[in-house]
C-alpha cells in the first residue's frame, strides 16, 4: 500500500529532523527573536530543494518555502511555529513543529510523484505573543493554499473543535503625583484607576456568558507607597468561544469600565490594542480525515476531539481556508501545557516519536486528498457553509431555531443578537 511507504520516507529523514528540533529546543528563542531557529529550518529546506523566501510579511523570522510538482492540483499549506516562551523555554513544544511539517512535505514529495500539487511551508513566528499568523494574513499570506495544516505536541493525539477568540489590551493610566502623607489630596492616583478597573471586571464576570474568560495584571504600579502614583500600566486579556460575542459584547463593556475608572479617579488613559485572535471555524471533514490517518499510523494516546481549548492565531487563518492542527502525544494525558513537565519532555524519545507521528499523519492526509479530490471539495463546501458567507446564508435557518411564539416577547435588537450568537457557533 502506497501509504505504508510514508513511514519509510519519514524514517529516512527522521535523524536530521530530530537534530534540528533538539537544536531549536536548546536555542529557546522567544517570539520575533527566532533568528537562528528560523535559519535552521530554512537552511534545511533550501538543502532539500525548496524555493525559500525569508523575512516575508515584514517579519524578519517569517518565511515561505515552496515545492511544486507539475501544474495545477491542490496546494497544501503546512504551517510551523518555533517561538519559545520567554524565560521558560520550549514548554509548549513548538520546537517540534517545523521539523515535523518538513518531514511531512518530504514524505509527500518522495511518495507522490504522478500527480500535480504544490506544498507551501509557512514559518510563522511569535504565536505566543503577538500572533505572527495574524500579521502575515493581513499582508496577504495563506491566499496561495487550499488547506492549512499544523502539528502540535500535546498530552493526547487529537484535533480541536473550538478555540477561544482573544483580545489583549494595554492600558496606561495617567494621574497626578503627590506626597502620599503630606498632600495626598493634591494627587490623582493612576494606580487606583487600575484597581477600580480590576474590581469592575470581577463584577462583570457574573453578567457575561459563562465560557467567557477575563484576566488582568499590573505591569507598572507607578512607584513607592509614599507617592500617589501618577502613572500605572495594566494588561487585560479577554476571551470567548464566540468571536462575535467577544467583539460586540465583552470588548465594548471593557472599554466602558476603563472610561468609568478614569472618571472616578480624575485620571486619563492611553489604550493600546494588540492583534485579535479569532475563534476557530472547525472543518469536521478535515478533522475526520486527519484522525483516520492518526489511527492508520498508530499514533499514541488517541482521544476524541477537544471541545475546548485556549487561543491560537491559527483560528484567524481558518477564516481564510479550511484548517486543522493534529496534536500528537508526547507527555501523559492531563499534563498541562506551558509546564515544567512539557519542558522536561521536550527532547526525550516520546517527543521524537510525536514529531514522526505528526509527519506521517499530515503526509497521509495530503496523500488521501490527492487520491480522492472529492475530499477537498467537501472541505471547501463545509468551509463556505460555516464561514462568514455561510452565516449570512443561514440567517433564516437560524431564526427558525427560536420558538415563534416567543418572538413577540423580545425586542428586535435582542432577536438579532441571539441570531448572531447562534450563527457564530453554528
Amino acid at each position: 500500500m502506497k501509504k505504508e511507504v510514508i513511514k519509510q520516507a519519514v524514517d529516512q529523514y527522521l535523524p536530521e529532523l530530530v537534530k534540528i528540533a533538539d537544536e531549536i529546543y536548546d536555542l529557546a528563542e522567544p517570539g520575533m527573536e527566532e533568528v537562528r531557529s528560523a535559519g535552521l529550518l530554512t537552511d534545511y529546506l533550501e538543502k532539500m530543494g525548496f524555493q525559500v523566501e525569508k523575512g516575508i510579511a515584514g517579519l524578519p523570522t517569517a518565511f515561505r518555502a515552496v515545492y511544486e510538482q507539475g501544474q495545477g492540483g491542490p496546494s497544501f499549506g503546512l504551517l510551523a511555529e518555533y517561538d519559545a516562551l520567554k524565560d521558560i523555554g520550549h514548554a509548549c513544544g513548538h520546537h517540534m513543529q517545523g521539523p515535523s511539517v518538513i518531514g511531512a512535505a518530504l514524505a509527500l514529495r518522495d511518495t507522490c510523484k504522478d500527480q500535480p500539487y504544490k506544498i507551501v511551508i509557512y514559518g510563522t513566528p511569535a504565536e505566543e505573543t503577538i500572533g505572527g499568523k495574524i500579521i502575515m494574513q493581513e499582508k496577504g499570506c495563506f491566499k496561495d493554499i487550499d488547506i492549512a495544516l499544523m502539528m502540535h505536541a500535546a498530552p493526547s493525539t487529537c484535533v480541536d473543535l473550538r478555540c477561544m477568540a482573544l483580545e489583549c489590551f494595554y492600558v496606561t493610566f495617567h494621574g497626578v503625583e503627590s506626597h502620599a502623607a503630606m498632600s495626598p489630596h493634591k494627587g490623582k492616583s493612576a494606580f487606583d484607576a487600575a484597581l477600580l478597573s480590576f474590581q469592575a471586571i470581577e463584577f462583570m464576570r457574573e453578567h457575561v456568558l459563562e465560557d467567557s474568560r477575563m484576566h488582568y495584571t499590573i505591569l507598572d504600579a507607578g512607584g513607592p507607597s509614599n507617592i500617589v502614583p501618577g502613572r500605572a500600566k495594566a494588561e487585560y486579556t479577554l476571551r470567548s468561544y464566540s468571536t462575535d460575542y467577544l467583539e460586540n459584547v465583552i470588548v465594548p463593556r471593557f472599554k466602558d469600565i476603563i472610561k468609568g475608572a478614569c472618571l472616578m479617579t480624575g485620571t486619563t488613559c492611553d489604550l493600546e490594542r494588540s492583534y485579535p485572535f479569532k475563534a476557530k471555524i472547525p472543518c469536521v471533514t478535515l478533522n475526520d480525515l486527519i484522525m483516520e490517518n492518526a489511527h492508520f499510523f498508530q499514533a499514541p494516546q488517541i482521544t476524541g476531539p477537544r471541545e475546548k481549548t485556549g487561543s491560537t492565531d491559527l483560528g484567524n487563518v481558518m477564516y481564510e481556508v479550511p484548517g486543522c492542527c493534529i496534536r500528537t502525544a508526547f507527555v501523559p494525558e492531563g499534563t498541562a501545557a506551558h509546564s515544567k513537565e512539557y519542558l522536561e519532555a521536550g527532547k526525550n524519545q516520546k517527543a521524537h516519536e510525536a514529531l514522526r507521528s505528526g509527519s506521517e499523519i499530515l503526509a497521509g492526509t495530503c496523500m488521501d486528498i490527492l487520491e480522492h479530490p472529492e475530499f477537498l471539495q467537501k472541505m471547501k463546501e463545509e468551509f463556505e457553509e460555516k464561514g462568514n458567507k455561510g452565516a449570512i446564508k443561514n440567517i433564516d435557518k437560524t431564526l427558525k431555531m427560536f420558538d415563534e411564539s416567543s418572538m413577540d416577547k423580545i425586542s428586535p435588537t435582542t432577536a438579532v443578537n441571539k441570531a448572531k450568537e447562534v450563527i457564530n457557533r453554528y
